[in-house]
């Protein structure tokens, strides 16, 4: 007879069904945590969805499961995740408590990195459980977000006699609870997308940037860098910090800005904000000297004040006088 230790684990297709699962909003978040509640062994039952992408989403991580109203969402699960852009949540919530959708004792979880568990108090008042359940993570609307919700943070907000439930769901999701106070979600939301959003932003410049200097492959030369930056980052905070701004060479740093006035005048504003952060930040921390900061700084403001570029550029120091 095999110990537990030899017992292969069952296949969760093979569980009875806890709870069963609708989706209201099948964007690129939703069917993936639907999936992922599935492999768990619940049983995803309907989906509401109308652009072709929400649809052709739904297809592909919950085959079979039909596409009908947000009304009918809420009659078929027991379980509700409303995935929503943030600006559309209050309304949606509103509406359906005032059409009468929401069954005492229903769960009601959202999505959304912004809003707590307040946004929900209309459908708590119609007898639903309010639970905010935000994954720290980037989604694709494929496959490959399931896996990646393996180990994946999730921004948890929840009253108190529903804090097991949550913290419940998102083990089955594959996450770890992190508990973010009501009043806490939009700073917290912040955090997330001044890193996450911004950096695409930053990554997506760079790679325009080098094709324009000729490299052929911007990707290939970024990711070994910025793989490294991001886990110096992420290790030792401010003491990663390197480059010409940490080390206070203002001329090279007005050399960069009068090659993106050339090639890349877009860019300009973003350079020049985050490379004063930057100084800033190295300034605070010790790694910036003060006689060189000084240099530095005036190079910034010289440059922020002359945003077209009119200035001498052969004045000391590479900026305008």
């Amino acid at each position: 007879m095999n110990t537990p230790h030899q017992t292969e684990p069952r296949d969760p297709s093979a569980r009875p069904a806890r709870l069963t699962v609708g989706v209201v909003g099948a964007g690129r978040v939703g069917p993936a945590l639907a999936r992922a509640l599935q492999q768990a062994g619940h049983r995803p039952v309907a989906v509401s969805g109308v652009s072709d992408a929400s649809r052709r989403r739904a297809a592909e991580l919950l085959p079979d499961v039909p596409l009908v109203t947000p009304g009918e969402v809420l009659a078929r699960a027991d379980l509700v995740l409303l995935t929503v852009p943030d600006d559309t949540l209050p309304a949606l919530v509103e509406g359906l408590a005032e059409t009468g959708a929401i069954r005492p004792g229903q769960l009601l979880v959202h999505t959304s990195g912004r809003y707590g568990t307040a946004v929900l108090d209309p459908a708590r008042r119609a007898g639903a459980l309010p639970l905010a359940l935000h994954p720290a993570m980037t989604f694709t609307g494929t496959m490959v977000d399931v896996q990646r919700l393996a180990g994946c943070s999730f921004g948890v907000t929840a009253p108190d006699e529903l804090r097991l439930a949550a913290e419940a769901l998102v083990i089955e999701m594959g996450g770890e609870a992190e508990w973010i106070a009501e009043e806490s979600r939009p700073l917290y939301h912040a955090a997330l997308s001044l890193g996450a959003n911004h950096l695409v932003t930053l990554v997506a410049q760079a790679m325009e940037l080098l094709r324009t200097a000729g490299v052929e492959h911007p990707d290939r030369m970024l990711g070994p860098l910025l793989g490294a930056a991001l886990d110096n980052a992420l290790r030792s905070g401010d003491a990663a910090l390197t480059g010409p701004v940490a080390r206070g060479d203002a001329g090279t740093v007005a050399a960069h800005v009068s090659e993106l006035r050339k090639h890349a005048p877009a860019t300009v504003a973003g350079y020049l904000a985050m490379a004063r952060t930057t100084a800033d930040r190295a300034l605070a921390h010790g790694l910036l000297k003060p006689e060189l900061a000084e240099d530095l700084l005036g190079v910034l403001a010289r440059e922020a004040e002359d945003p077209f570029g009119s200035g001498d550029r052969d004045a000391p120091g590479g900026g305008p006088r």
